[in-house]
């Protein structure tokens, strides 16, 4: 035989390639959801024991997708499983030995009913993701109690692959008054301004819609007048002269970390007292104005805590507070969420600084990162049989029975 006979002879066919990439796929398969299984069951232990709250995580499921680097909402089905592994003991313990997904247990421990694990654990061994879905979807569920139609509402509607939004507003008959006063002035003063520029230009006539547009930027702009940082509101606090210790106005005393976290974003007043008589006043506090927070936004993009990612409703903190002699310039300010700032001015963390070289630590003093706990294995895979997965044949739900509840005594 010639050498090139022998080289064709020794490459395999692509179907037996192809058969061999499947078996290896079933095998690490069966090891990941093993590895899912064992991950399902710390969580549920961090869980059951709190152990997550010293961490500084706002739940458990943020826990989980900053220590495992997944999505939050694979961390959400990680941690649902984990609740409720006890409800679905068959099903978590497919997932343990590698014969279910964490994407099929999961579907089962969101939204099944109780008592429904010997149904969907015979199911799920043959089902897909979807059809699992669907199944869960067909259990009989009691008639929801109606809830009252609001008096008032205002609904939104972005229809697919439309350029336009549609708003729905139902105002009371005082507030639909005042709606309609409020949008004529705006509509006959951009008709006035028209007559004055235009000089009779019919194809840039204002209409309805332009004095509703106007009508939500002359609120917008009061707003951002009145409250430039968009974030607080004023705190007027009476602090004694020779020691530190500090009231709301007609309020009760507070404590050290509700002062700091009241003044640390805020325009506040503050009156200067010695024995119980006003001394003076002290300079209002100087807050992250509109560009200032520009910044921070742009640097910081997110809540600073490792972990969080929150983007909405953050406050400027001050790295060193203001009433220790901290400036309110970006190298002494970070964006928290409320959740953290109220957290650390609590103690359960700490930030330093400067901005730049940020340190944030838990309540016993370790460093927290950003970065997961990923690293590479230095234990053998689980010894599990390879993971087959659902046959994947269409559905005849005209021959499934929903799992149904048994009676209750009521």
């Amino acid at each position: 035989m010639s050498t090139a006979a022998a080289t064709l002879a020794d490459e395999r066919r692509p179907v037996d390639r192809l058969d061999a990439f499947f078996e290896e796929i079933a095998e690490l398969t069966g090891q990941r959801n093993a590895i899912d299984g064992r991950l399902v069951d710390i969580i549920a232990e961090i869980d059951r024991d709190g152990l997550w709250g010293s961490t500084g995580c706002r739940s458990i499921a943020a826990l989980v997708a900053w220590k495992t680097g997944i999505s939050a909402r694979n961390a959400e089905t990680v941690v649902a499983v984990a609740q409720r592994a006890d409800d679905f003991p068959r099903c978590t313990d497919g997932l343990r030995e590698g014969r279910l997904s964490l994407d099929q247990v999961g579907v089962i421990a969101e939204r099944a009913a109780d008592g429904s694990d010997d149904h969907y654990a015979d199911l799920a061994e043959v089902a897909t993701v979807n059809q699992l879905r669907k199944a869960v979807k067909l259990e009989p569920r009691p008639d929801p109690t109606p809830s009252p139609q609001p008096t008032s509402f205002i609904t939104k509607t972005v229809g697919p692959g439309e350029d336009y939004t549609t708003w729905k507003i139902r105002l009371p008959r005082l507030d639909a008054s005042k709606f309609e006063a409020a949008h004529q002035s705006h509509l006959d003063a951009l008709i006035a301004d028209w007559k004055a520029d235009q000089h009779g230009d019919d194809e840039t006539f204002p209409d309805g819609v332009d004095a509703f547009t106007s009508l939500v930027e002359a609120g917008w702009d009061t707003e951002v007048a009145r409250r430039p940082h968009g974030q607080r509101t004023t705190v007027v606090v009476h602090v004694d002269a020779d020691k530190p210790v500090a009231a709301l106005h007609l309020g009760p005393l507070l404590a050290d970390d509700e002062r700091r976290y009241l003044t640390c974003d805020a325009t506040c007043e503050v009156w200067f007292e010695r024995h119980g008589r006003v001394i003076g006043s002290g300079r209002t506090i100087r807050t992250a104005n509109r560009r200032l927070r520009r910044v921070l936004e742009h640097r910081d993009r997110s809540c600073v805590v490792p972990g969080c990612g929150s983007t909405r409703g953050l406050h400027a903190h001050h790295l060193v507070h203001w009433e220790d002699g901290g400036l309110t310039e970006p190298s002494n300010l970070v964006l928290l969420c409320p959740f953290h700032h109220r957290q650390h001015h609590r103690g359960a963390i700490t930030i330093t600084g400067p901005a730049d070289h940020l340190v944030v630590t838990d309540a016993d003093g370790r460093e927290l990162s950003s970065a997961s706990l990923a690293r590479a294995p230095s234990t053998p895979p689980p010894d599990v049989p390879p993971c087959r997965g659902p046959l994947g044949e269409r559905a005849q739900w005209w021959w499934y029975t929903p799992f149904e509840p048994p009676p209750t005594n009521d």
